[in-house]
């Protein structure tokens, strides 16, 4: 037998999916070790082995492939917790990762605070020196201000130097002169480069991004290097891969050099996983929420394609590399409920993690959470919670739920805990509504892909708010970024500025940058183990009208680069603009800027084969475990409700909302406006009763 492992380390559990080569897939969680995350990671492979009663080693030589996302980065950037870290640039513009674009997030608040840069003013060094705009010397590098500048750091005891200097990505002359300096000065450092990193316009983006990049490169380093280590000591001699924040892996060696490129590496598997299980059902279009225990991500997928950004952000900090556009806020199973100062009930986004965690985990947590929440509503067993692993403590929950929440809004503990639910459902459906509309869509006409081990338990409310008709429950939801980590591909992103109106550009340069960007991904792919006829090309380009503030990324074919055709180019342009903004200018005939070239450059990976399941008809019977009281939303009462084991549920099976579907790792509760049907992949549908004639015929064989 040959297994892959795809690794999900997320702020409460760390989730594993381990696949077969006969098709068969097994599901393992365990709970984070925030202070060393390859702990929980060599556990869960622990814990493998021990179910085939092998020892590590003997298991870890059965496996051909790793992929792993992390959090160590995005951590790191959350709680300003990086390396002490140093920036040389252009003297002149040091306050530039404090000044930002000139925008202020909320325009009309005078107490407004700016974001907190990762690197201290007294530690960003000016270096005299000038590039104009096309990459011509203004100012000649200043070589003795330099080393002046880099012992100054030296001093202070940076652990990493970011080096962006004005202008760069025309000319990189003096950013690798002065990068060769900081190797000779400070060789045990940790250095990142902006015109290697993010060769494009836009100086606080290329600054920023380059400054997160060292703030967090050590520490990433450090942990691959204590991973890859406790790998190779059990033997390990497979691939491992690192889950990127653009929807593709990369390997170790690359993500050490490159660490903002996991930023959000975490939550850049859901979006590859919804493209597989909505296929399945021949969706093309679907919407992905996954509510863990720390936070909820949501992400458009259009086309079988998702959403990109090159302009993200994380802890208010900009990063300009190509990344899947999710929403991410603070709202999991771990959120904590509080009383502001307003006497409002709010959840999160502060969570109670998995130290100590929830109340009713009976480790320490004294702050209610959406888990003890959920439990006293009877949405859990607490004698069923991961397996029974986990015994919840109901009477604790309600003891904090009473004290912290319902006495001080004079409610009794059931309604607090309704209040809790409620609020992070609404917290949730907005995030979803920003997404989506964002990108120009109405949520209702998308299918919601619902993962994270508590997101089923409110998948249904959250249906409800934003008035989607369908939702798909994979079986694997509670590892869902992990699942989509193994259908990954690996990708480099490559980018190019060449500013010039698009009816006077130059078609040679045009079809020689992308050349170039091809060879250097032919390369690093080449590196990477892939064979010339696995890769593959996506070609991109950053347009606006002449004029314009923003620009708008937009996906042209291979053969329109070749013919360099600007009327193609213009053609695909103007529709893109109207969807995201709601107007074009195609008719006033407004000339187009090209502002970026882009392209990524894909090695296709083997995937795992999920098993088809033969059809067992309706009867969802076989599965019923009891019945218990379950607190229904809309009715604001108890009911008694079916409670099913959802891995007995059988492809055909309908079950009838309200009732609880019960796995090892996650819990569905369906409201009574609902059915659910199996797929032949094990997944829950979960449909409006009015759909019912629509969805049968969709799923089940003619």
């Amino acid at each position: 037998m040959a297994y892959k492992i795809g690794i999900d380390v997320g702020g409460t559990f760390t989730d594993f999916l381990l696949t077969g080569d006969d098709g068969n897939s097994e599901i393992y969680k365990v709970l984070s070790t925030p202070d060393d995350p390859s702990i929980a990671t060599m556990q869960g492979i622990a814990e493998m082995a021990a179910r085939r009663q092998l020892s590590v080693r003997e298991f870890l030589r059965q496996v051909s492939v790793i992929v792993h996302g992390t959090t160590v980065t995005t951590n790191a950037t959350l709680t300003y917790s990086g390396v002490k870290t140093g920036l040389l640039t252009t003297a002149g513009v040091r306050d530039a990762l404090e000044m930002r674009r000139g925008i202020r997030e909320e325009q009309y608040n005078n107490r407004y605070e700016n974001a907190r840069p990762v690197v201290e003013r007294y530690l960003r060094r000016p270096v005299k020196e000038r590039l104009d705009y096309s990459g011509r010397v203004v100012v000649p590098l200043d070589v003795e201000d330099a080393r002046r500048q880099i012992e100054t750091l030296r001093r202070e005891g940076v652990k990493a130097v970011a080096i962006c200097f004005m202008n760069s990505f025309a000319n990189p002359a003096h950013e690798e002169a002065v990068a060769d300096l900081v190797a000779e000065l400070l060789p045990d450092s940790y250095v990142t480069v902006s015109s290697r990193l993010l060769p494009s316009i836009r100086f606080y983006d290329r600054a920023s991004t380059t400054a997160l990049n060292s703030y967090v490169g050590p520490i990433l380093k450090n942990y691959l290097d204590a991973l890859v280590g406790k790998l190779k000591a059990e033997e390990f001699d497979g691939v491992l891969l690192i889950m990127a924040s653009n929807g593709g892996v990369v390997s170790p060696e690359h993500a050490r050099e490159k660490a903002a490129l996991t930023l959000l590496s975490g939550p850049a598997g859901g979006p590859v996983a919804g493209i597989m299980y909505a296929g399945a059902q021949g969706y093309d279009d679907c919407i992905t929420v996954d509510m863990g225990g720390t936070s909820f991500d949501a992400a458009v997928i259009k086309n079988r394609k998702p959403s990109m950004t090159t302009v993200g952000e994380i802890n208010r900090l900009r990063t300009a590399l190509p990344m899947l556009n999710v929403v991410t806020i603070g709202a999991g199973g771990g959120s904590i409920g509080w009383i502001d100062e307003s006497g409002l009930l709010r959840m999160g986004p502060q969570s109670a993690g998995s130290k100590p965690g929830p109340v009713c985990y009976g480790l320490g947590g004294r702050e209610p959470t959406c888990t003890d929440a959920d439990l006293v509503l009877g949405y859990l067993d607490p004698g069923f919670f991961a397996g029974g692993r986990i015994r919840l403590d109901r009477s604790a929950a309600e003891k904090a739920i009473a004290e912290k929440i319902a006495k001080p809004l004079n409610y009794d503990v059931c309604t607090a805990a309704a209040g809790m639910y409620n609020i992070i459902n609404v917290n949730m459906a907005a995030a979803v509504r920003e997404v989506a509309v964002k990108e120009g869509s109405d949520p209702r006409d998308f299918p919601m892909l619902v993962a994270g081990g508590a997101g089923p338990n409110h998948s249904c409310m959250i249906a409800s708010e934003l008035e989607i008709p369908l939702m798909i429950i994979p079986r694997e939801s509670s590892i869902f970024c992990a699942a989509g980590m193994l259908m990954s591909d690996l990708k480099h992103d490559f980018v190019k500025s060449y500013i010039t109106r698009l009816d006077q550009a130059d078609g040679r340069r045009f079809k020689r940058f992308f050349k170039e960007m091809e060879d250097e991904g032919r390369r690093a792919l080449a590196q990477d183990g892939i064979a010339e006829e696995k890769i593959s090309y996506v070609y991109a380009l950053d347009l606006r009208y002449l004029g314009q503030y923003h620009e708008v990324t937009v996906e042209i074919p291979a053969a329109v680069v070749a013919d360099a055709d600007w009327e193609a180019i213009g053609a695909a342009f103007h529709p893109v603009h109207n969807r995201l903004f709601g107007y074009s200018l195609e008719e006033e005939k407004t000339p187009i800027e090209l502002i970026n070239l882009r392209l990524v450059c894909i090695g296709k990976t083997e995937k795992p084969v999920f098993s088809r399941r033969s059809y067992a008809g309706e009867n969802p019977d076989r599965a019923y475990k009891n019945h218990r009281p379950v607190f229904i939303p809309g009715a604001g009462e108890f009911r008694e409700v079916p409670v099913f084991d959802a891995l007995e549920l059988e492809f055909g099976n309908r079950v009838a909302g309200p009732a609880i579907l019960e796995q090892v790792n996650t819990t569905a509760f369906i409201t009574p406006e609902y059915n659910v049907m199996v797929d032949c992949f094990g997944s829950y549908t979960v449909y409006l009763k009015e759909r019912e004639a629509e969805i049968t015929a969709r799923i089940l064989p003619a």
